[in-house]
């Protein structure tokens, strides 16, 4: 039985990676930094409130450092009398800086979307993200070659180069639907798809006679888990992420094994690990516990061309939510007939 299941669940999300053929900011841990992937993910999650930070590291070792940094809030907003629709709210911050000139995006960002319980397995969710973001750079710690003198580089010699500006801003938009199968709290999967940069806005330092424009990024992505014993669960995920001539594939799972399961002492212990088509393998190991508390670590571990010509060995990766499931005030009911 515990086999068949794996087959059938492994299926469905191998025939999603074939239908699905930026460079924006990126998580190898994505289904743990969901409002970054789809607006329609607002309010999505096992409880009523949610605060959720990420944080990514890599190529110090080289050392262009590049940092991500995201946080996040989002929550339920139940609409009175109504069990099958209710809406999702939040707001989440990016950061990214990288490089020697300390190319920094940084971007705030309101998100919603409302959701439409079609049965009691069968969720359809639509989201919209509507932010503005800041992107800008710092030059004082280049060189250039217009400063080297024939003997030696010379800080004080210009840089030969002028840029219009170092820093730039532009609105932020984004859209997507989510469709959710929920046969229980254990077996189930989100299909979803979203839009990025939807206005593509100007995005350049020249004042040039071709605008270059930020390209709209695309994400499709599933996300499931499926009931395989009492204590242990099988988690699968794939995202395919476009933009422009840039494309992302990421596939990775885990098993969740339910170390206790007293209700408020539960603990979950996840282990997996996820590929990604650039060539980089990660581990990832997640603890959760009393159904509130989520901390998630993996590391980036690169095979590609470019780490057997440098000292780069990957980056880390750390994602931390916490939940928050309100008590719900009891509906009127009737105690007994009225004659």
């Amino acid at each position: 039985m515990i086999c068949k299941k794996i087959l059938i669940f492994c299926f469905a999300f191998g025939t999603l990676i074939n239908v699905a053929k930026t460079q924006d900011l990126h998580y190898s841990q994505f289904y743990n930094a969901p409002l970054v992937i789809n607006p329609a993910l607002t309010g999505i999650f096992k409880g009523d409130k949610r605060v959720s930070i990420s944080l990514r590291d890599q190529w110090r070792s080289i050392p262009v450092p590049w940092t991500t940094f995201t946080i996040g809030y989002d929550q339920k907003v139940y609409l009175n009398k109504r069990d099958d629709l209710f809406l999702g709210l939040g707001g989440f911050f990016n950061y990214d800086r990288q490089g020697d000139s300390n190319l920094n995006l940084g971007n705030i960002n309101l998100s919603g979307s409302i959701t439409k319980l079609l049965t009691q397995r069968h969720i359809i969710t639509g989201g919209l993200t509507l932010g503005y973001a800041n992107k800008g750079f710092n030059t004082s710690a280049l060189s250039w070659d217009s400063q080297w003198n024939g003997v030696t580089w010379d800080q004080n010699l210009g840089s030969g180069e002028n840029f219009s500006l170092t820093r730039i801003g532009y609105i932020e938009t984004a859209l997507g639907l989510n469709y959710r199968y929920q046969k229980s709290s254990r077996t189930k999967m989100d299909i979803g798809v979203g839009a990025w940069h939807l206005t593509t806005p100007k995005d350049q330092f020249y004042n040039r006679a071709v605008t270059s424009n930020l390209p709209m990024r695309f994400s499709i992505y599933g996300i499931g888990s499926v009931e395989l014993t009492e204590r242990l669960d099988l988690q699968l995920d794939v995202l395919v992420q476009d933009q422009a001539t840039y494309t992302e594939i990421l596939v990775g799972g885990y098993v969740n094994v339910y170390l206790d399961k007293d209700r408020g002492q539960e603990k979950n212990l996840h282990l997996g690990v996820g590929w990604r088509t650039s060539r980089a393998l990660y581990p990832k190991i997640a603890l959760e516990w009393q159904q509130r508390y989520f901390v998630a670590l993996s590391y980036d571990i690169d095979f590609s061309e470019f780490n057997q010509h440098t000292n780069y060995r990957g980056g880390p990766e750390i994602h931390f939510n916490y939940l928050i499931t309100d008590v719900k005030p009891l509906k009127p009911f009737k105690v007994c007939p009225i004659y």
